[in-house]
């Protein structure tokens, strides 16, 4: 199997428990991290680990050395989710039975690197995974099998993330049955159909507070656990304060007029901000490098008042 991230993990479980023999677990070298910058293992590793299956972490996991070391484990089946490097064709060649990948679309849909964060980004109400036969090209192989579920109207990347990778682990263990069985139809992706996932960046957190209320929720909930969504709160203080960054985790869209950016409500509990199209209520906020906090504690904290600026 080749997984590094935490969508992966559970597949790698069921595999196990489901007397799979894993031959190896190929996963990416462990990166520096956090403000240490300690190298920390994913927990798909130390789950190898804990069950003695042998890792290898090539930098690249197509070059010479990494295929000779595939080739002497002699696998039948590639077996790919959240892994983080492109396989190429000499590599899907080695198993007999090629490669499978488990993505976190309805393909083709939501090709590429981040299909959980960008349907609810984009306001998706349904989303699911596929199991497909694995090519060169990216998320663009022959459909094995789909599994759909509903996204939740306040559901985050982080919350979906791990109910897809539940729902996925048992779809791949019986599409390596059906495989190991005998000819399994694959069905092509309507390439007419295909939609991109590309890659989240830190940059991709700051909110356009023009654009609809009901946007600006799915920006936070697609950015959480990372990037996150933020802003800049500009107090209209006699005093000169300067500008504070805010990182915003968790909002509700809530009926309200005003200048988009403009907080028109600040008390209690209710820190509501006027977008495009209605407004957002910030329900959990953090200053950076302090610890997250309900709104009605924050703004025990600071002077928010009605009129204040938020965005660029």
């Amino acid at each position: 199997m080749l997984g590094t991230g935490d969508f992966a993990l559970p597949t790698f479980e069921h595999l196990l428990e489901t007397g799979h023999d894993l031959a190896a677990l190929v996963t990416q070298p462990d990166r520096p991290q956090g403000r240490k910058q300690e190298r920390i293992p994913s927990r798909i590793k130390l789950a190898a680990l804990a069950h003695s299956i042998p890792i290898q972490q090539p930098e690249d996991v197509n070059a010479p050395e990494s295929l000779d070391l595939i080739r002497a484990l002699a696998p039948d089946l590639l077996v790919t989710a959240a892994y983080g490097q492109i396989l190429s064709a000499e590599l899907l060649s080695i198993p007999r039975l090629g490669g499978i990948n488990l993505h976190g679309s309805i393909l083709p849909a939501y090709r590429g690197a981040a299909p959980v964060a960008r349907a609810i980004q984009n306001g998706e109400t349904e989303t699911g995974v596929t199991v497909i036969r694995m090519t060169p090209k990216i998320d663009a192989g022959g459909i094995l099998a789909i599994a759909r579920i509903e996204i939740g109207p306040d559901e985050t990347a982080g919350e979906l993330e791990e109910r897809l990778a539940r729902l996925g682990a048992p779809l791949v263990a019986r599409a390596i049955a059906a495989l190991a069985a005998g000819p399994v139809p694959v069905l092509p992706q309507d390439r007419s159909q295909v939609t991109k996932a590309p890659k989240l960046r830190k940059e991709d957190g700051q909110i356009d507070w023009s654009r609809p209320a009901q946007a600006v929720h799915n920006q936070v909930r697609a950015l959480q656990p990372w990037p996150v969504a933020f802003t800049t709160w500009h107090p209209r203080d006699p005093h000169g304060k300067n500008p504070i960054r805010l990182i915003v985790h968790k909002t509700a869209v809530v009926d309200g007029q005003g200048r988009p950016g403009e907080v028109i409500e600040a008390a209690g509990d209710r820190l509501v901000v006027a977008a495009g199209e209605a407004a957002v209520q910030i329900r959990l906020l953090q200053i950076p490098g302090k610890k997250p906090v309900a709104a009605a504690e924050f703004l025990r904290g600071h002077r928010v008042q009605p009129g204040d600026r938020m965005g660029v």
